[in-house]
C-alpha cells in the first residue's frame, strides 16, 4: 500500500523519481523499489517522506485515509 500511496504523492507534486531521489538523500531506483514494494520503508525513510509530504506515517502506509 505504501508503495501505491508514495507514487501518488510523487505525482501530485510533479515530481519524477529522480527529482523525489534528490530530495529524500537517496537513489532513483530505490524510489522505484520502494514505489513496487520490492524493498521495505525503513523508519528513517518513513520519517523523511512523511515530513517532505506532510503527511502522516497512517497515511502513508494505507492504515488510515
Amino acid at each position: 500500500m505504501y508503495g501505491k500511496n508514495l507514487k501518488q504523492l510523487r505525482l501530485s507534486k510533479g515530481l519524477t523519481q529522480k527529482q523525489l531521489a534528490e530530495i529524500l538523500n537517496t537513489t532513483q531506483i530505490n524510489i522505484s523499489r520502494l514505489e513496487l514494494e520490492i524493498i521495505d520503508l525503513s523508519t528513517d525513510m518513513t520519517i523523511k517522506i512523511c515530513k517532505y509530504f506532510d503527511i502522516s506515517a497512517d497515511y502513508l502506509l494505507g492504515i488510515e485515509n
